[in-house]
């Protein structure tokens, strides 16, 4: 909004408070996340996850959050926008609508901002959810009329009904053999996805009554905030954190915490190769240590590994057959212009084989 505007905004005592609590807890939300992955990887087991806090690099934790959901910032910017701005122009009066944390938010939101999360989101979400940015970009647009040239009826006229009708017909040029393909696959959700968006983006651009002004924007975005921290969570429980990795070693060398100690079968297995296969938690110059799927830690003496590679992740198992104009709807923009690396032929060690017989 403009600088005059927000200039104006003078919150009450209350709004304060929340703001106050607000940026309090901005802070603690990661750190809680980044504790939370540690605990869900080590299995629950306290001693493991005291293991992992003394070896896992924080920087590795933030990097692996970031990556996990750099799609969240630009979502929670434009619907911040969107709803705090439809208050704005919905609500009785400025006064009233300021006593809501999103409208004085809202206020002091610069465009720039806005402007930089579309361009996040356009490069980070899937090629499915444009559609939905599209929509959201054209009710900014719209909606932001409506607050500083309500009093114009030909700019609004053009800004929040013309454009956003120009711009639909655009998209169903671009996206209608998309439509129709997902719709012919019986991918209904994606078909829906593609094909909603640009239809309701031009309904969606004024106000709407004063009376469910207030529970259709600001408790809708109380809600949400509610359910994003625990949506967030799951999918940051997930992100991988530690590498990889199998290793080749002798037979009857690994100690784990169940077996201590050596006896002799695991003597005369000394000649054979066991191929351990997990992440990789640390390795120095006495031991390798690995955490197997099951979240059980794996000491491997360095001086009895033979070889050591790492495995690719798993990839995505694809739920799509649509491609929009060569796109496909599961890759986003930086995937689709991002060079990948080459998928060769499985390394043997990663399938729990070695590669040599001694």
């Amino acid at each position: 909004m403009s600088d005059t505007g927000a200039g104006l905004v003078r919150l009450p005592a209350g709004t304060r408070a929340q703001q106050q609590w607000l940026l309090s807890l901005l802070p603690a939300f990661p750190l809680v996340l980044l504790v939370l992955r540690l605990w869900y990887l080590s299995r629950q087991d306290l001693t493991t996850m005291l293991l992992l806090v003394q070896y896992v690099s924080p920087l590795g934790l933030v990097t692996s959050l970031t990556i996990t959901l750099v799609w969240v910032l630009p979502a929670v910017v434009l619907l911040i926008r969107v709803f705090g701005t439809l208050l704005l122009i919905s609500a009785p009066s400025r006064d009233d609508a300021c006593r809501s944390l999103l409208a004085v938010v809202t206020l002091r939101m610069p465009d720039w901002t806005v402007v930089i999360a579309v361009l996040l989101a356009a490069i980070t979400w899937q090629m499915r959810f444009l559609p939905t940015l599209l929509m959201l970009t054209l009710m900014i647009i719209g909606l932001t009329t409506w607050l500083r040239r309500g009093d114009d009826r030909a700019v609004l006229v053009i800004m929040a009904t013309a454009v956003p009708v120009a711009v639909g017909l655009l998209a169903y040029v671009w996206l209608g053999p998309a439509i129709m393909a997902a719709f012919r696959a019986g991918e209904t959700i994606n078909a829906l996805l593609l094909a909603v968006p640009p239809a309701v983006a031009p309904i969606l651009t004024g106000p709407i009554p004063a009376g469910v002004a207030r529970l259709g924007t600001h408790w809708a975005a109380v809600a949400a905030s509610i359910v994003a921290p625990f949506a967030v969570g799951v999918l940051f429980m997930r992100a991988p954190i530690l590498p990889d990795t199998a290793i080749e070693a002798k037979a009857g060398v690994v100690v784990t915490p169940e077996i201590s100690e050596r006896d002799e079968a695991r003597d005369e297995a000394r000649d054979e190769i066991d191929v351990w296969r997990g992440r990789l938690i640390t390795v120095d110059d006495s031991m390798v240590t690995l955490m197997d799927a099951d979240g059980r830690v794996r000491f491997i003496p360095s001086s009895e590994v033979l070889s050591r590679t790492l495995c690719p992740e798993a990839e995505q198992v694809p739920s799509s057959a649509v491609y929009v104009q060569g796109w496909y709807a599961e890759d986003t923009a930086l995937e689709w212009m991002a060079p990948k690396q080459r998928r060769t032929e499985p390394d043997p060690r990663c399938q729990g084989r070695p590669v040599r017989a001694e």
